[in-house]
């Protein structure tokens, strides 16, 4: 088959990785050359055929990043919603009593789907791990929106139950988790095969406190079958975390060592609550010990839980403890860059320095830390012989202007706005800041109707009847006379 190779002229500057030392650089002035099937070429002048030029005058060639846990399903349409709730007695998050109240139907799925995919898109990702209840529409809008993605079909065999906004109680169904545990595996499978090649799947029981023990092992089984990563969710809430105490006298980390599940195939999604963290009990300094031993990856989604007052105590500290900490958006503004530059902040307040974490470390963590964690030694990376997964970011725009280094203005300054392009196997899939595969424009209108669909629905799912305005009240009051919407 004949490949078409692209190069990039001259770019003012590229990230590139330096297989020497295992980080980024920078080069300047430097050709990148690519086709379909990954990087060609890195450095200065690339002599070699090429059937199309792009100009890199005033650019600067990024890695693709690697967004290791997002939700889809209705996670789209709660933005706005319940930003200023939290149930007081569950430490102030709202997870448990708000999250449950949102049930987007069927047909909007695929909207809710899109709109994600396209945000991360227009802020560098090029590969995401979306953690979801399967539907019809999930691999079939994936695979159409040139992402790379793995599926990460979840199930669980308790659901939750908050009694009266103080209490939170686990309502059990083994032979329903374990159903869908097979329907998961199923898909996964699908997945791994999908025509396309740029799908993947992930093992992904739900929460560590929604499973049994020995569910929690049988996945991480199926997972080690595959040779692919399982994810789960733990050490995320306080509520979790005495919930594990009460059953097991364990935290999170420390039960998932005795159940012998702690290992380099696995992705823990959030991880905040470990014991030494300042608001547990604890006062030990062991689980982050034992997750750098075991070489389980962290996926750190600082902008959700910083909304509810919560940080992971610090990014820094984990990897001077030697934790490979990744990335992830978690739910809505579903903005990678905005994540990175939120996880730099929070860490520098959790680790009371500036010089806690910094540029390069973040950049690190959404790159090549969620490429490990994946087992992609392709991906997170400008280099000859990884995939051609990249963005190209506009210098020229006016909130990367003056540029001192292109990094800083990025993270700190323009984020998403000084995006012009994204490639994910060389093909290009975002443009002049828009998806170019996804109809993302009719999948924001469709959203618009789901959330309202959900706002109504919401009475009938909470055990109180609460009225929408009273779970979530507007910012501001109503003026007397005006439309309520």
């Amino acid at each position: 088959m004949n490949k078409t190779v692209t190069a990039i002229r001259k770019a003012h500057t590229v990230v590139a990785f330096d297989a020497a030392t295992a980080t980024h650089v920078y080069m300047h002035d430097a050709d990148v050359a690519f086709d379909e099937t990954g990087i060609v070429h890195v450095g200065g002048n690339y002599d070699g055929p090429a059937a199309n030029e792009i100009s890199g005058r005033n650019r600067m060639v990024m890695p693709g990043l690697v967004n290791v846990h997002c939700h889809s399903g209705d996670e789209p349409v709660a933005k706005g919603i319940f930003d200023d709730q939290g149930t007081q007695a569950l430490w102030g998050n709202a997870l448990y009593e708000y999250s449950a109240l949102l049930d987007i139907d069927d047909t909007s799925l695929e909207a809710a789907l899109t709109v994600m995919v396209g945000d991360l898109m227009r802020s560098g990702v090029t590969t995401l791990l979306d953690i979801a209840a399967p539907h019809a529409k999930w691999l079939p809008t994936l695979a159409k929106s040139g992402a790379r993605a793995y599926v990460a079909p979840g199930f669980r065999e308790a659901q939750w139950r908050v009694v009266d906004s103080h209490r939170l109680d686990f309502n059990w169904d083994k032979a329903r988790g374990r159903d869908a545990f097979a329907r998961a595996l199923e898909l996964v499978d699908e997945a791994r095969a999908h025509a396309c090649g740029r799908l993947g799947g992930i093992v992904a029981p739900s929460q560590i406190e929604t499973c049994s023990p020995e569910l929690l092992i049988d996945a991480t089984q199926e997972a080690h079958k595959r040779g692919i990563p399982i994810t789960i969710h733990a050490a995320q809430t306080m509520t979790e975390h005495e919930e594990l105490l009460r059953r097991t006298g364990l935290t999170a980390v420390q039960y998932m060592e005795r159940l012998g599940i702690l290992g380099p195939n696995l992705i823990i999604g959030h991880c905040i609550f470990v014991d030494s963290h300042s608001w547990t009990r604890q006062r030990t300094d062991l689980d982050l010990k034992l997750l750098a031993e075991r070489k389980a990856t962290v996926a750190h989604c600082p902008v959700t839980f910083s909304r509810s007052g919560m940080t992971l105590e610090s990014v820094g500290r984990y990897r001077r403890n030697g934790v490979n900490v990744a990335l992830g958006t978690d739910s809505y503004p579903f903005n990678m860059l905005e994540e990175m530059r939120r996880a730099l902040i929070c860490s520098r307040v959790a680790g009371k320095s500036v010089f806690d974490i910094d540029t390069a470390g973040i950049l690190e963590v959404a790159t090549l830390a969620g490429a490990k964690a994946l087992g992609r030694g392709d991906l997170g990376r400008i280099a000859k012989g990884a995939k051609a997964d990249f963005s190209l970011i506009d210098l020229n725009h006016h909130t990367m202007q003056p540029v001192y280094d292109p990094l800083r203005n990025l993270i700190h300054c323009a984020a998403e706005r000084a995006v012009e392009a994204v490639y994910v196997d060389g093909a290009r899939v975002v443009e002049g800041g828009r998806p170019t595969l996804l109809d993302y424009d009719g999948a924001v209108a469709a959203l618009k109707d789901a959330q309202a669909y959900c706002c109504r629905k919401a009475e009938a799912n909470d055990p109180q009847r609460r009225k929408i305005a009273a779970l979530a009240p507007k910012s501001l009051p109503v003026a007397s006379g005006s439309r309520v919407l």
